[in-house]
């Protein structure tokens, strides 16, 4: 795809089926031009770019559509190239002859991420800012859109930047002394040097921790719905997505495989998992379905354990015992609190409801409980968070070289292997925003991304 960037590229950038409109971008050095080609209105080479021109696309005396062009010229564009996007009708028919017109001209198809990926190239973002747009474009909840955002406005790049422009200023010092040898000089004061080296592992530390709560927000919480058999795990699970999702019976086991279904709350979203009752299967479907319950719950952030309201507490404290795994959040509801005329025997910290009776009060405690317990309470604001599995990747290579660069700094260690050590940090912070890169590594980020964008 490098090879390709002085290639003019076409692609449809709305989503596929038929719709009210297609857009349909053009990018490259003879975008205008190619365009100009299929106008039939006016000449788009003498106008000026952010502009807009109702015209027609002809194909000789064919009229192929009535349309609407948003010209941009270089270098203020998405791509840093002159971009031309076509608004059409959106009829498959209309968007495909609109394609095999500008093929002939030499236009070909853009591959996916390859708009973005000009953008990079050109200079109009960094790869971090780069790799957000494929995360907005994906974003389906409040807090996911406001983490793209977030790294879209630059605020990740600037941390990135500063910390090696600050080792960036050692590491010339030391490789310095490396001119100088026989004279045994000093440029880098070894005390300034580990106090800034320990100023940026904290930094670099944050930024690796974010990576947890960043995950959260990106992919979701994932929630897993377990309990013994009829305890009215499938109930709460379709009273909290106000659907019948799941089955419902008086008879145990009825859930033998796990249920996955998404529920928004506050803008964070849940991946709620209902499972199959834990107990002591009578057959071998449902031994597979218990084996899936306590797999799910392993790879759970947060367990919702739902047990009958007349169950015993020690057998309720048993289950626990068996399904509660650090650092998982659990909570823990007391369901069918219908049959009991006493509720002191609960205890006070377990959520008491009836699943059944669907109270809108219990699903309002039930998902502020949720919500508190992914600890959401300060939803992004201004704190960068890490949410890329690239990133936090690269900022833990990061550590163990600022960690070998304290440890060489303790114990005496010469410049020129300091200096090798502060060059490995600077690598990868540099592989994060694209300051170091390979082509196998743009080729492997952008082909994820969708076609058109």
């Amino acid at each position: 795809m490098i090879n390709e960037i002085n290639d003019t590229i076409m692609a449809i950038a709305t989503p596929p089926g038929a719709g009210a409109l297609g857009v349909i971008r053009v990018s490259g050095s003879r975008a205008i031009q190619n365009v100009n080609a299929l106008f039939n209105s006016k000449d788009l080479s003498t106008q000026p770019g952010f502009t807009l021109h109702y015209g027609h696309i002809v194909k000789g005396n064919t009229l192929i559509d009535e349309v609407l062009l948003s010209l941009f010229r270089s270098p203020k564009s998405f791509t840093g190239e002159d971009v031309v996007e076509i608004s059409c009708h959106g009829s498959s028919y209309i968007l495909n002859q609109v394609l095999e017109l500008l093929l002939k001209q030499g236009v070909r198809l853009a591959k996916p991420g390859e708009f973005t990926q000009r953008a990079f190239l050109n200079g109009k973002m960094d790869l971090s800012q780069a790799e957000a747009v494929a995360d907005l474009i994906a974003s389906d909840s409040e807090a996911s859109h406001k983490l793209a955002m977030q790294q879209m406005k630059g605020g990740f790049k600037l941390r990135i930047d500063y910390l090696r422009n600050q080792l960036i200023n050692f590491a010339s010092l030391l490789e310095l002394e490396l001119d100088f040898g026989e004279e045994d000089v000093e440029f880098a004061e070894r005390t300034e040097l580990l106090k800034l080296v320990l100023e940026v592992k904290n930094v670099v530390s944050e930024l690796v921790d974010s990576f947890k709560m960043g995950n959260v927000f990106k992919n979701g919480v994932y929630t897993v719905i377990a309990g013994r058999p009829n305890a009215g795990k499938s109930t709460l699970l379709n009273v909290l997505l106000n659907e019948d999702r799941a089955i419902v019976s008086d008879v145990a086991g009825t859930t033998r495989d796990t249920i996955e279904e998404q529920l928004n709350i506050n803008g964070l979203i849940f991946r709620l998992v209902d499972t199959a009752g834990i107990r002591e299967a009578s057959d071998q479907v449902e031994q597979l379905g218990v084996a899936r319950t306590l797999e799910s719950v392993k790879r759970s952030s947060v367990l919702v354990y739902v047990y009958d309201a007349t169950l015993p507490q020690q057998d309720v404290a048993s289950d626990l015992e068996k399904l509660a795994y650090s650092p998982m959040a659990t909570l823990v509801i007391a369901n069918k609190t219908d049959l009991l005329t006493d509720l002191n025997s609960i205890p006070e910290k377990h959520l008491k409801i009836c699943a059944k009776l669907q109270s809108d009060l219990a699903i309002i405690q039930i998902k502020e409980a949720l919500f508190n317990l992914a600890m959401l309470d300060n939803v992004i604001k201004d704190d960068i968070v890490i949410s890329n599995l690239r990133h936090v990747e690269a900022l833990r290579r990061t550590l163990e070289a600022l960690n070998q660069v304290i440890k060489g700094l303790e114990n005496g260690l010469t410049g020129d292997l300091l200096a090798f050590e502060l060059r490995q940090a600077l690598h990868y912070l540099g592989i994060i925003t694209g300051e170091v890169t390979t082509d196998d590594l743009l080729e492997n980020i952008f082909r994820n991304f969708c076609i058109g964008k």
